[in-house]
């Protein structure tokens, strides 16, 4: 690609990233996880597709890396420590323990299976293992976009549990997939004492160096003055970078270090930090586009074909078989977990971005099969986001765990939030025929006596309003309140019920 004018790369990325977008928006409305329709745009213009050639791998490992990074950096800064204290154990469980009985059985099956089936191959059991330890973890991405584009509300904390456990379960799978490449590599047997105490020295690093260098970036948020408010973020952007590429040089776990680093600030106190939280919506959107993007043109659909009835029944077995065992046996010592909740835990074992980025590692390592390892996680990534992520909701349907949904504050029409020092609450409703069916008066609308009506838009105009101010359905409501049981209870009285949802 050397040859190739970085004005047509720009151009071409330009296209691509359009087009995601509007696919994706379609796909939203019909039900498709977006996430495989960003693969699909990539694999279509690919190679087999229209014809655009992509094969540098290091490119895409450094993409899928710096993607991978902002993506569990949001994921924390959005993850609530009131949310997850209930259920911090049991997701440390699933992302140790879930994770090598996963490596560990799924290894176990494909080795079988490529021995019946494709002998033709001959793949070790340790090569076998690293297939299964690629795809190991559940994707942070995946999850994160399909529980919140499809704002799936779960009763018994499992959202939170999922969350964690996505965010925090890819060090494991990275440190097992990088030891069994080094073994392969080194072609040497494994000191099983060496490996545990090295996965647990990068955890360990990883995490200190995740909380104290979060610590400093808030103290250096709130203590540094700087007029322009937009720089607030980009200096939070700075930290997740050097929390990533520093931990690297100490030997911990820089994946590990930016969840647990976007954890504490997004539960800090820190100026601007509304602003903060939705550029990194924003860049968290933007990098698992080209995450996905880049993958979709990596892999040369054609190649999938031959490996497609091992990759399914490797797939099939993960989800029905490894999953759910490894679920159960994380579960054990929380006897408080129902039966349907772990069954709807072993369901959501997505997998995603994550393991295809790791699927690089073996090829760009020069490790025999690397490509064939590539193409069966490829093909099981897209069965498992087509099949789990389609199904989620219809899953905790059928299980009885959909909670009530959720209200979500938004503000598109008035573009404002309120410090948390303040302690209360603005949101933006609209007028309904039911709000106005006693009177259309703002005094005649049915607000509980705690929330104030500071602000009203109607056709791009914007005025404050009295108590004798006559509303028009379709009216933005600014609306102030000190609770978020006044907010619940204000949707409900305007006929609004379930509130906003993106």
């Amino acid at each position: 690609m050397d040859h190739i004018m970085l004005e047509t790369v720009l151009l071409i990325l330009s296209v691509l990233l359009f087009i995601s977008i509007v696919v994706g928006r379609i796909g939203g409305r019909l039900g498709i996880p977006v996430l495989v329709l960003f693969l699909a745009v990539g694999m279509i213009f690919g190679s087999d597709g229209v014809g655009i050639i992509f094969d540098n791998l290091y490119l895409a490992e450094a993409i899928g890396t710096v993607a991978l990074c902002i993506i569990l950096f949001s994921g924390g800064l959005n993850t609530k420590f009131k949310e997850i204290k209930p259920i911090i154990g049991q997701s440390i469980m699933l992302a140790t323990v879930g994770v090598v009985v996963t490596a560990a059985l799924t290894g176990l099956f494909a080795w079988w299976l490529c021995g019946e089936l494709l002998p033709s191959v001959g793949i070790s059991l340790l090569t076998a293992v690293l297939l299964a330890s690629v795809m190991s973890s559940t994707d942070s991405a995946a999850v994160f976009a399909i529980l919140g584009s499809k704002n799936v509300q779960l009763k018994h904390n499992l959202r939170p549990t999922l969350e964690f456990e996505s965010g925090s379960n890819d060090p494991m799978a990275y440190m097992l997939t990088i030891t069994l490449i080094g073994l392969i590599k080194a072609g040497g047997e494994p000191n099983i004492l060496m490996i545990v105490l090295s996965i647990i020295m990068q955890i360990l690093v990883g995490a200190t160096v995740g909380y104290f260098v979060g610590r400093f970036a808030v103290y250096v948020l709130n203590r540094i003055k700087i007029g322009n408010e937009v720089y607030y973020p980009i200096i939070v952007l700075t930290f997740c970078i050097f929390i990533f590429s520093f931990t690297h040089f100490v030997n911990g776990n820089g994946y590990l270090a930016v969840y647990i680093g976007g954890l504490i600030i997004g539960n800090s106190k820190f100026v601007t930090k509304r602003t903060t939280f939705k550029m990194f919506d924003a860049i968290s959107w933007l990098s698992q586009i080209l995450m996905f993007l880049t993958l979709g043109l990596l892999v040369n659909p054609t190649e999938l074909l031959p490996i497609a009835v091992p990759a399914l029944l490797i797939g099939l077995f993960m989800m029905f078989v490894a999953r759910p065992v490894s679920v159960f046996i994380s579960m054990l010592p929380f006897r408080k977990v129902g039966f349907k909740d772990k069954i709807f835990v072993s369901w959501v074992g997505l997998r995603g971005a994550v393991p295809i980025i790791f699927a690089i590692f073996p090829l760009t390592a020069g490790v025999p099969h690397a490509q064939f390892i590539f193409n069966i996680v490829f093909f099981i990534t897209l069965l498992s986001i087509l099949l789990q992520g389609t199904f989620l909701t219809q899953m905790a349907k059928w299980l009885g765990l959909l909670g009530p949904i959720k209200v979500r504050r938004r503000h598109d029409d008035f573009d404002m939030d309120l410090p948390e020092e303040i302690g209360s609450l603005s949101i933006e409703i609209e007028v309904t025929e039911h709000a106005v069916k006693d009177g259309n008066r703002l005094m005649n609308m049915p607000l509980p006596d705690d929330a104030l009506v500071v602000m009203v838009k109607r056709n791009d105009k914007y005025f404050v309003p009295k108590g004798k101010t006559e509303l028009h359905v379709g009216d933005k409501l600014l609306v102030m309140m000190n609770s978020e049981e006044t907010l619940t209870q204000t949707y409900q009285n305007m006929g609004l019920s379930g509130g906003y949802h993106k």
